[in-house]
């Protein structure tokens, strides 16, 4: 579906069938000799039979788009190359691109399942969860391409508007925003959701992904934004919601260190089962395993800020890593 938000801008509503976030919110801008649109769904049918509908409906194409990808995620790049012409930029973070690569064509996923399991997540679960999630089936088909490195403050005119990128590592390490000062519009990407918090998990070679995501809400809260166009689903606003995300992560920083202060000793996975979620599951047990990975990740991300900051000793002598509060610790 597509929706008017100025006389240039517009979203078009791609939908995810089977995920929680029901659908993206891709959207393009009207320029004189291009067209730009930011994040593109899926790479599977549903998905690009929707965006091309609604490319359509604006009168626009491959042919003259060049595209904007606000972070890795496939639900925001998987499509990116088939809705490319021959002659389109498609723009994403270096640093995002190099872990996406890694991901799908590296060993970077190989790392990443070999510290969940340290952290006490059974490894036949994690196989499981990896071999139903389909995230990485429909990433991008191949690291070759139009791809066109954009950081901090670099800067893409489209039309009579600038769009100025704004660096906010957190949900990935090089997520990005995109900043149009004149009308006052933030595209947040995954950075600032409304009615649902980002995921904000641990990265390979990350030391505090919390950290670096608390930091990026501090800086976002500079701008004077007039109107926030998220990823996924309402709008809402803007210097409220990065009040209450600072607080949300604050809570759940207290509750870890309330779980690790009644049983100091807990791997990552058990944590996480005595952490609050949102879900519909009756018990820890019950949880779908893709979003059993979700959440451990999550509650990784919140213990290696704690370590950091020297709240929390993670014990890495044995196989599976442990936590406790600093002030447990043996002398």
């Amino acid at each position: 579906m597509v929706k008017q938000i100025t006389e240039d801008i517009y979203s078009i509503g791609v939908p995810l069938s089977g995920n929680p976030l029901k659908e993206l919110n891709s959207y393009w801008i009207r320029g004189t000799q291009r067209d730009l649109l930011i994040d593109t769904g899926f790479r599977c049918r549903e998905c690009e039979d929707a965006l091309r509908e609604g490319l359509k409906e604006l009168g626009s194409g491959s042919s003259r788009l060049d595209i904007i990808t606000t972070h890795l995620h496939s639900d925001h790049t998987g499509l990116c190359q088939r809705i490319a012409g021959k002659d389109s930029k498609i723009y994403i973070s270096k640093t995002d691109f190099t872990i996406m690569k890694d991901h799908l064509f590296g060993d970077g996923s190989h790392l990443r399942h070999q510290r969940y399991i340290r952290e006490g997540f059974p490894k036949d679960l994690l196989e499981y969860a990896d071999s139903i999630n389909p995230a990485s089936e429909m990433a991008i088909e191949s690291p070759e391409g139009n791809f066109c490195y954009i950081g901090d403050q670099d800067k893409i005119e489209i039309g009579d508007h600038i769009l100025t990128a704004v660096s906010t590592p957190g949900h990935t390490p090089g997520h990005m925003m995109f900043w149009m000062e004149q009308p006052g519009i933030m595209f947040t990407g995954d950075h600032i959701l409304f009615d649902i918090s980002p995921n904000i998990t641990a990265w390979n070679g990350v030391e505090d992904s919390l950290g670096n995501y608390l930091d990026s809400l501090r800086a976002a809260g500079t701008y004077p934004v007039t109107l926030a166009l998220p990823g996924h689903r309402k709008e809402g606003d803007y210097h409220q919601r990065i009040r209450d995300l600072t607080a949300h992560h604050h809570r759940r920083l207290d509750e870890v260190i309330q779980i690790l202060s009644q049983t100091p000793g807990m791997n990552a996975y058990d944590i996480t089962g005595l952490m609050r979620w949102k879900i519909r599951a009756r018990n820890w047990d019950d949880f779908p395993p893709v979003q059993k990975f979700f959440a451990v990740g999550e509650c990784l991300a919140h213990l290696d800020h704690l370590v950091k900051q020297g709240k929390v000793i993670c014990d890495k002598g044995n196989h599976i890593w442990t936590y406790e509060l600093s002030g447990q610790a043996p002398h």
